[in-house]
């Protein structure tokens, strides 16, 4: 059974343009009036359909498309149906959550997705067993797909909590980061790295790769999920190992952008001018995000991050799309796993801008909520935003119909 990785890609496009469409709902009902749909429940059908049905869907994808390209006999039946299930799963959450927010038929849908989340790691792991283990993407992809299980365990508490009606503010909140934190720090980035670890060489010819990136980035994972429950005024010694958890995760980015530096200076790159201003965008975007991490150790600033809601949602907003999902449309326009036209790079231009404009204008809310200052017309602009997302997102759909502009 042939396995077309351009055709779920495309697929992916659609469904990231169905995210940005919720993103645009959202945005209208905080700003103007809409009595239709509740806000709670289309969040719920956002960030669960972007999770499963545009990050998840895409990252599956391309972790398929590595084995075919090491073991191209590889038989992909069940990958082919392990992703037709998280398909029907992505798009009945979108639509259960959206009418009825956490009902039975949610949370069946939502932990379907977790066995198939073990399906595709079982499968995953039997033809990974068969590509040698000097490969350095291997490591990234068996705990990527670890920790994509093992984020599953918040979920169950949180259901645990609301069967028994034991509710804790704390622990409700401890199971939510422990979820969110396995998922994008885990599961999504660690993806990336695979993805990107994959394909280095074939950009920076030159690059070196050090066993050492992974033992740094995977040592101090774990501790570093302890940065989102600061506030839970955690023990001395296991703050200290926070901190440097922290450290650590700075310190192993330098030494992987030290070696594309070298490898820059040795052989230069085979990227374009637009491809290397995409991935140098999501780099810098990881940067600050590394530096946040670091920066919340100081309980001060933890404080105030954990207590403006516009600041966690410009945090995850950096991660999701500034970093994970400009990263997956950079590898998938660079390597022309999707068709790439003139409309794809003015698509891909807006939604980057959009995101970059995004981050600042949910910044400066951010920090003029410090001093309780009220930032006018922000909802209205928030609102232009996401429709400037919602432009990108849909002349790239758009774009994979356009045969003629072929670059």
């Amino acid at each position: 059974m042939s396995f077309n990785i351009k055709f779920w890609l495309k697929i992916s496009l659609i469904n990231l343009l169905i995210v940005a469409s919720l993103g645009v709902l959202m945005r209208y009902k905080i700003g103007f009036d809409f009595p239709y749909f509740s806000q709670k429940n289309i969040q719920h059908a956002h960030s669960h359909f972007a999770f499963a049905g545009w990050i998840t869907h895409a990252l599956y994808v391309l972790m398929i498309h590595f084995v075919l390209k090491k073991l191209p006999l590889t038989d992909t039946k069940n990958y082919k149906r392990i992703i037709i299930a998280n398909l029907i799963c992505s798009y009945g959450m979108l639509f259960s959550f959206s009418y009825n927010g956490y009902s039975t038929l949610s949370i069946i849908l939502s932990t379907i997705t977790i066995v198939i989340a073990c399906f595709f790691a079982f499968f995953y792991f039997k033809d990974l067993e068969n590509i040698d283990d000097s490969n350095p993407s291997k490591p990234w992809f068996k705990a990527a797909l670890f920790f994509n299980i093992f984020s599953s365990i918040g979920t169950f508490y949180l259901a645990y909590m609301m069967a028994s009606r034991n509710f804790n503010e704390h622990w409700y909140l401890a199971s939510v980061y422990f979820y969110l934190h396995f998922q994008y720090n885990g599961f999504f980035i660690f993806s990336c790295l695979g993805i990107f670890f994959s394909e280095c060489n074939t950009i920076f010819p030159q690059f070196k790769y050090d066993k050492e990136f992974f033992k740094l980035f995977y040592m101090s994972f774990v501790p570093a999920y302890f940065l989102s429950t600061l506030w839970a005024k955690l023990p001395i010694w296991l703050y200290i190992i926070v901190v440097i958890a922290a450290f650590i995760q700075v310190f192993a980015w330098i030494k992987i952008v030290k070696a594309i530096k070298i490898a820059l200076e040795l052989g230069g790159t085979t990227l374009n001018k637009f491809q290397t201003y995409l991935f140098l965008f999501v780099g810098i975007a990881f940067t600050i995000k590394l530096l946040l991490q670091l920066g919340s150790t100081i309980p001060a600033v933890s404080d105030l991050a954990f207590g403006f809601r516009p600041i966690v949602i410009a945090y995850l907003h950096l991660v999701l799309l500034a970093v994970i999902s400009v990263f997956i449309l950079s590898f998938l326009y660079t390597f022309k796993l999707i068709s790439v036209n003139t409309l794809t790079t003015i698509g891909f231009s807006v939604f980057v801008i959009g995101i970059f404009l995004n981050e600042l204008v949910l910044g400066v809310q951010g920090v003029a909520a410090f001093s309780y200052i009220v930032v006018k017309y922000v909802n209205e602009t928030l609102f232009g935003v996401s429709l400037l997302l919602f432009s990108g997102t849909i002349l790239m759909v758009l774009s994979q119909r356009k045969k003629s502009l072929e670059i």
